[in-house]
């Protein structure tokens, strides 16, 4: 079954492209959302798994509603309130948000730094 996290702006979806294995989808949606774009978005998921990640701010908020409406299965995962957005999440964060959101088998955990005697 495919995987898609649908997201704002081509920003959120490079900044989770480079957490998220391949085979995960990420569709923006490029800000207000009408009809056509909703059922493109439709066509493009299909019967997919759909996981809403959208900007803690009143746009956001307003998007997320309509996707709620769109794709009533779909898992919502939020940012924190105070971060600018998915792009401006940091890493660290938005990995603990897609784990909790059951998807640690498609992160890709960026290399631990290495251990530094001083």
């Amino acid at each position: 079954m495919s995987i898609t996290i649908i997201v704002e702006g081509k920003n959120d979806r490079s900044r989770l492209r480079r957490l998220l294995a391949p085979e995960i989808d990420i569709q923006c949606t490029f800000g207000t959302l009408n009809t056509l774009k909703l059922e493109t978005l439709r066509r493009r998921i299909g019967d997919g798994e759909v996981y809403l990640y959208m900007d803690n701010d009143s746009s956001g908020k307003k998007i997320r509603g309509i996707l709620r409406d769109a794709f009533p299965d779909a898992v919502h995962i939020y940012t924190r309130k105070g971060y600018a957005g998915v792009e401006g999440t940091p890493d660290e964060y938005n990995i603990t948000q897609l784990e909790k959101a059951g998807l640690e088998e498609f992160i890709i955990y960026p290399e631990p730094l290495p251990y530094m005697e001083t």
